[in-house]
């Protein structure tokens, strides 16, 4: 049986992350939905026999709160919390799932490439 050297299983190990994260990704975008209800912290004002669906940091009362009692920077930090927690739902996953392979995979690639020499030792 013979030994493979390191440069070839780092090859493989990149190609097979690279292969899976787009896989995953191709699935989780193809089989979820962007619906307001499942992106949560949503609140319903009904006027007039209207529904209508918006994020809690849009409304006025919860944009003054937060600036009473943390300043600007709470409201900054709570910004930068929502767009954080939203790459983790929905299609949204699926293209943080796919960056991340992509970046994980050309890392392995490139280590391989030149952490090791071209020749396999004897």
């Amino acid at each position: 049986m013979s030994q493979r050297h390191p440069k070839q299983v780092l090859y493989l190990v990149s190609l097979a992350i690279l292969a899976f994260g787009l896989g995953a990704a191709a699935c989780i975008y193809f089989l979820t939905d962007d619906s307001d209800e499942a992106a949560g912290g949503q609140t319903v004002i009904v006027s007039g026999g209207s529904t209508y669906s918006i994020p809690a940091n849009a409304t006025k009362l919860y944009v003054r709160d937060l600036q009473r009692f943390g300043g600007k920077a709470a409201l900054v930090f709570d910004d930068l919390n929502r767009w954080f927690s939203g790459l983790w739902h929905g299609r949204a996953l699926a293209g943080t799932i796919f960056w991340i392979s992509i970046a994980l995979s050309l890392a392995l690639f490139l280590v391989a490439r030149y952490l090791f020499p071209n020749k396999p030792p004897r």
